[in-house]
Formats: structure tokens, sequence, C-alpha cells
């Protein structure tokens, strides 16, 4: 029986390859790279775009800001914006920015989503994050982020208060009565009265109900903490792919939680994060990835890059010993477990290049066996789909390409992923199958 899939991609808004030969050399944020982008996904029907986000300039790695700065890792523009620019370039393709607990006021966050789903006819949803970076936490006047747990405790009474906020309005509370004369029944929009350990509110909020009534909610979970606020909340979870063994695991652990709270597990879809490499032929593409991560710069990027995920300075470390046992970090912790994985024996050039940040599933080789590699481990796994992004974790055209052009057609000719959208918006795409 073919398992067929649901496809996401993880995107930056940064700028795209400007020091490579496919991309606009970094000319300028207009956003219209992502809106071809996104018309590109829309074409080979995928379920949405994830825009990821950061609210600093790192200087995790070395203890300076060059290394971000040099590479272009964290420099990057406000993900709701171009979340609105998306959704007025298409019709179909669901767009998630990513937004902070830690620094976005309740109400406001609310509001947001609300009205960008109204723009967006339905599609639009919310990457929750509660940020891992004490230069994050800087910037808003603190001096340092609050522990780890702590945070996931203010998410959840977060979470709590948003949901009360779009509920505060009852689906039909608009009636548009013109002989009555009511935009909206009184008796039907509710203060909230909100009073947490954290946060406070009155509500209501004052925004119509938008067309998912409260936006589809995705969310990286790994933490047991952070897999309880997915399990609560979430419509779709980020997961790395590891190995087939561990992506089972976590999916069924997440299938465990949500039926112990009463929700149906089939509302809420696991993608695990992909870098599939294709070309012409299985040589092609191993020398291509070959090339990619021999790359004296790509190791350097990405070591930039994970230490501004973790807040650990990986430049203190040798690259061809294996990592100390006793890492711990109060900032992403399911990031850092993902990345120094389960052999300890294996050195940190190894960690870097083996996995990209993004996968140690190997999806290497033509389209067509790549697409069988994808839909071996989706059968293996029971679910739920990909979440695609470049292996570099920057995108120019021709990566775009040979996915939407190459390997999404493989996977379609299988009846691996969808060849049509049926619906119109972004919780009932993922609901779909």
């Amino acid at each position: 029986m073919t398992t067929k899939f649901h496809l996401g991609w993880f995107l930056n808004f940064v700028a795209d390859e400007w020091n490579g030969t496919w991309g606009d050399g970094g000319r300028d944020f207009t956003g219209d790279f992502y809106v071809e982008v996104a018309r590109a996904l829309e074409r080979a029907k995928f379920d949405y775009v994830l825009i990821e986000d950061k609210l600093m300039v790192s200087t995790a790695y070395g203890d300076t800001m060059e290394y971000d700065l040099k590479h272009g890792v964290n420099p990057k523009h406000d993900p709701v914006p171009l979340a609105v620019l998306i959704a007025a370039g298409t019709s179909r393709l669901g767009v998630i920015p990513t937004m902070s607990t830690s620094f976005y006021p309740p109400f406001l966050l609310a509001r947001l989503c609300s009205t960008v789903d109204h723009i967006a006819r339905g599609r639009f949803g919310w990457n929750v994050v509660t940020s891992a970076e004490d230069r994050s936490a800087q910037n808003f006047g603190m001096d340092k982020l609050y522990e780890h747990d702590e945070r996931y405790a203010r998410a959840a009474e977060y979470m709590d208060l948003v949901s009360k906020l779009w509920e505060s309005w009852e689906p039909d509370a608009v009636e548009r009565d013109y002989m009555t004369g009511v935009y909206a029944n009184h008796k039907k929009v509710h203060t909230i009265d909100f009073e947490g350990k954290y946060y406070k509110s009155r509500g209501p909020l004052n925004t119509a109900p938008s067309p998912q009534y409260r936006p589809t909610i995705a969310q990286a979970g790994s933490s047991p903490p952070g897999r309880a606020l997915a399990a609560q909340h979430a419509d779709t979870i980020v997961s790395p792919a590891d190995s087939v063994e561990s992506m089972k695991a976590y999916r069924d652990d997440m299938h465990a939680r949500m039926e112990a709270i009463g929700r149906d597990p089939s509302h809420c879809k696991v993608l695990y994060l992909a870098s599939p490499i294709v070309a012409d032929t299985r040589e092609e593409a191993l020398a291509k990835r070959e090339r990619w991560l021999t790359d004296p710069m790509y190791v350097e990027y990405m070591l930039a890059e994970i230490s501004s995920i973790t807040e650990i300075d990986f430049r203190q470390f040798d690259l061809d010993k294996p990592l100390p046992e006793d890492l711990t970090t109060n900032g992403e912790r399911g990031t850092l477990a993902a990345f120094v994985g389960k052999d300890r024996t294996k050195t940190l050039r190894q960690l870097v290049t083996g996995s990209g940040l993004s996968s140690h599933t190997p999806f290497c080789g033509t389209p067509d066996e790549v697409a069988d590699e994808m839909g071996e481990v989706m059968e293996q796994v029971g679910g739920d789909g990909f979440l695609l992004t470049s292996p570099v974790l920057r995108l120019n055209r021709r990566y775009l390409t040979e996915i939407t052009d190459g390997l999404v057609p493989a996977l379609q000719r299988r009846g691996l992923v969808r060849s049509e959208y049926t619906t119109t918006m972004l919780r009932d795409h993922l609901r779909e199958f």
C-alpha cells in the first residue's frame, strides 16, 4: 500500500545564493525571489512554506559577530511581511512565518495572525518558537533568556491566552445584517479576562474571526516540554530526520501524547527535515554532495549556524576529534541532540559533513532513485511527510528547479504526493490525507 505524504519547504528570508552562480547575487530584499519560490512550490503542490527567523546577530561562534556576518547566517528580514507578500502571490500554498512567544505581546500576535489569515484566505500558519539565544533577549532589554523549561511554561500559558483571544468571537458573531443594521452581535463577542502566572489580558480580540478561526500551528518540539506543547496545539510538527527508527519513535511518542489528552493524532502531521540531492545520474549527485560538503567555507558556515542555534561555541573544539560527552545548553536542546546524534565516536567534521543540519538520511541520486528511497522511508516511519530545504541552507533557483521539476514529478508518478489540490485552506491541506 502506498503511503501518500505531505511536502513543506523550509525557507530563510536571507540573501539567496549571493556568492554562487545560480542566485541573484543578493541584490535586494523586495521579496520577488521568494514569491517566485512560492509559486514554484505551489505548482509542485506543496502544503506550505515555513519561514524561519532569528532576532539577533550571533556571537556564539568564536565570541564574535565576524562569522555570522561573513556567511550571512543571521542577518535576515522579518518573515511576516514576506508571508503576506507570498499569500498575495499564490492561491493555494500555505505560508507559516516564525514568531517568538518570548518577545511578541500575546494580544499583538493573536491580532496579527487573525489579520494575515484573512489576507491569505485561510492559508496562514504560525511557527511557534520560544527563542533560544541570550543575544536575542538582550535586544529586548533582558540580560539573558529564561531557563529552557520556564520558557516552555511561559509558552504554554501564552498559547492558552492567544487561543482564548481567537475564540473570543463566536464563529457566527459577524452578522452583517442590512435590515437590522448590525455588523456583529455583541452577545457573541466576549471578554476573556485572562489572568495567569505570566500574562494578563482582558480581550476580546478586535478582529473578526478569520477563515480558519485560528491559524494553523507549527512547532518543532523535541525536548519533553516542547513535545508536550506540540501535542497540545500543533497542526504540523517539524522534526529532524535522523534514522528511520528515531523518526518512527518520535512520531509514535507524539501520537501517544495526543491520544492521552484526547486529540486525534491524524490532525497533526509530522514533517521531517530533509535535503535531497538529485542529478541526472547517481554519480553526478554524489559528486555534487561531495563538492558541497568538503568546501572549507561550508564547514565554517555550518559551525557558525549550529553555534548560533545552540549557543555553544563550536570553534573551541578540534574538528577531527569527537565532541565532549557532557555538552549542555539553554538554547535549542533538540537541535543539539539531533546534531551530535547517537554515535558519539564521530568527529566534529564528520558531524558537520554528515548531517548538513537537516538530515542524516542520505537522499542522493536520480529523481527516481530518491523518490523510491523517500517512499520507503515514509512507509517504514508511517508518515507524515518531509520539510525540504537546501543542503547549504541558502537557496538558489537551480536547486529549487531540481526538486520541483525533477524530484516532485517522480514522487507524483508513484502516487506518493498530491498531484492536485483538493482543498483551499492550510489546515485542510494537512488533513486531506
